[in-house]
């Protein structure tokens, strides 16, 4: 659940990092140091990386995939990502 919450929340750096956060406390409740760690290295680029645009689509967030990797977005959180993107959108459009 985490994973999937982090491919829809990395754009948002707010968003992002409390992903991050939500899994070092569940890793470090599962005694998982190597998770732990990779968790905190996450927390500083969710909060830098992000705020510069820079994010990789799909990444799901754990220590198992390098932080600089894109991966497929499953079609289901797509459709989400899409929704959001055609709302914010047309608020944009409202504002002109």
């Amino acid at each position: 659940h985490m994973e999937r919450a982090h491919v829809l929340g990395q754009a948002s750096t707010r968003e992002h990092v409390r992903v991050h956060w939500a899994m070092l406390k569940f890793y470090t409740r599962q005694g998982q140091p190597r998770e732990v760690l990779g968790q905190v290295l996450r927390l500083v680029g969710a909060s830098t990386a992000t705020a510069a645009g820079w994010v990789p689509a799909g990444n799901t967030g754990g220590s198992d995939v390098s932080p600089s990797e894109s991966l497929p977005i499953p079609r289901d959180l797509q459709s989400v990502i899409d929704s959001a993107h055609s709302k914010r959108d047309g608020e944009r459009e409202g504002n002109k």
